[in-house]
C-alpha cells in the first residue's frame, strides 16, 4: 500500500559522531544502522528521498586542506561540500542497496550529485553563522581562529566550531532529475549537505564559498517534489520547551504559529533546534501533510504518530499523528511542482 512520498533528512553527526575517528569503516557502520530504519519505511509503502548532512565531514576537510596547505592545493568550500556530498552520496547508496537486497527488495538506489541555487546578495555572505566540523575547547578555539583565520563560534553547549555563511536555499537545480527518477520506482539520496552551493552569474551557475543548511534545503526539495511528509531526524525523540531547565516540556505537537513564537521567544538554540522548526514550519505551510521532529529510532512509530514532535497547521492535532485531511491542503509555492 502506497502511504505516500517521505524526505528523511539525516544529521552528519548520525554519520559521523563526535566520539568517532572519521574512518570510512565507522562512517559505514553508522549508516548501516540509518539504512535499515529507511528499509523499515519502504517496506510500511513509503517512497523515500534522502538527505543528510556533512558538517562534521566538511570540517574534518577543511582541517586536512590547512594540514596540507604548501603540499597539495587548497580546496575551496563549495568543492569540500561536492566532496563530501559524492563520498557519502555513495557510501549511503551501497548501503542502502545491501540492506534493500537482504530484506528481498528489488529497488535500484541512485545518489544525485545536487547544486541549490542560492542568493549571491544573501546576508549570510556577510555574517556567516553556520558551525561546521568538529567541536574544539576554547583554548582549541583562539589557536585555530588565530592561525587559519577561522569565525569560531560557541554551539550550544558543546564546544566551540568554525562558522560559515549559511545563504537560504533558492532552488533545487537537479529536481527534475530527482522527480523523474522517483516517479520511476528508485529510492533516491539527494542534497547532500544542503546541496553544493551555487549561484547564477552571467555565464551561468558557479560554486560559491558557504554551507546551505540541510533541514532548509530538505524542506524545499520536499516542497518541490510534492513530498507528502518529512522527517527531520536529530538527537531527541521530542521537541522540548526550556530544554534542560527544570521546567523542560516535551512537545507531541506543535502548531505552526506556536512554533514561530517559540523561535522568537529564543527556545530553540540556532545551530541545533530552530533551522529544523523553521524546515518543518516552511513545509507544512507550502502543502505538506506532516513534518516530524524525533530521533532515527523512532521514524517509523512517528509517522504513525506514535512519538516524536508532529509540526503541522492546525491549532490542535486531530487525532494519533494528526490523520491526512486534517487541514485544508494550501496551494503550492509559486514554482513547485506537484508529483
Amino acid at each position: 500500500m502506497q502511504q505516500g512520498i517521505c524526505v528523511v533528512a539525516i544529521g552528519g553527526n548520525a554519520i559521523l559522531s563526535e566520539t568517532d575517528q572519521g574512518t570510512i569503516d565507522e562512517q559505514i557502520e553508522n549508516i548501516r544502522l540509518v539504512c535499515r530504519k529507511i528499509v523499515g519505511l519502504i517496506q510500511q509503502g513509503y517512497q523515500v528521498i534522502v538527505t543528510h548532512g556533512n558538517g562534521p565531514q566538511v570540517g574534518q576537510t577543511l582541517l586536512r586542506h590547512k594540514l596540507s596547505a604548501g603540499i597539495v592545493s587548497e580546496g575551496t568550500l563549495d568543492a569540500c561540500g561536492a566532496e563530501t556530498q559524492g563520498l557519502l552520496g555513495y557510501l549511503i547508496q551501497q548501503v542502502l542497496r545491501n540492506e534493500l537486497d537482504k530484506a528481498g527488495l528489488a529497488l535500484e538506489v541512485a545518489a544525485v550529485v545536487t547544486q541549490v541555487l542560492v542568493d549571491k546578495e544573501d546576508q549570510a555572505f556577510r555574517q556567516p553563522t553556520k558551525p561546521i566540523g568538529p567541536f574544539y575547547s576554547k583554548t582549541e578555539a583562539e589557536e585555530i581562529s588565530r592561525k587559519y583565520d577561522r569565525k569560531m563560534i560557541e554551539d550550544s553547549g558543546r564546544g566551540y566550531r568554525i562558522v560559515v555563511p549559511s545563504p537560504l536555499p533558492v532552488d533545487i537545480v537537479e529536481k527534475n532529475t530527482i522527480l523523474a527518477l522517483l516517479k520511476s520506482g528508485n529510492v533516491v539520496i539527494a542534497a547532500g549537505g544542503g546541496g553544493i552551493p551555487v549561484v547564477r552569474q552571467a555565464n551561468g551557475l558557479t560554486g560559491i564559498a558557504a554551507v546551505i543548511d540541510k533541514d532548509a534545503a530538505s524542506s524545499l526539495l520536499a516542497r518541490m517534489v510534492g513530498a507528502d511528509y518529512l522527517l527531520l531526524l536529530t538527537g531527541v525523540e521530542k521537541v522540548c520547551i526550556n530544554y534542560r531547565q527544570p521546567d523542560e516540556r516535551q512537545l507531541d505537537y506543535l502548531p505552526v504559529g506556536q512554533a514561530e513564537q517559540y523561535l522568537a521567544a529564543g527556545q530553540f538554540p540556532e545551530g541545533s533546534m530552530a533551522p529544523k522548526i523553521r524546515a518543518a514550519v516552511e513545509f507544512v505551510r507550502f502543502g505538506g501533510k506532516k513534518a516530524i521532529i524525533t530521533t532515527l529510532n523512532n521514524i517509523c512509530a512517528a509517522l504513525q504518530g506514535k512519538t516524536g514532535t508532529a509540526i503541522g497547521l492546525s491549532d490542535q492535532p486531530a487525532g494519533p499523528g494528526f490523520p491526512d485531511g486534517t487541514a485544508e491542503k494550501p496551494a503550492a509555492e509559486p514554482g513547485v511542482m506537484e508529483a
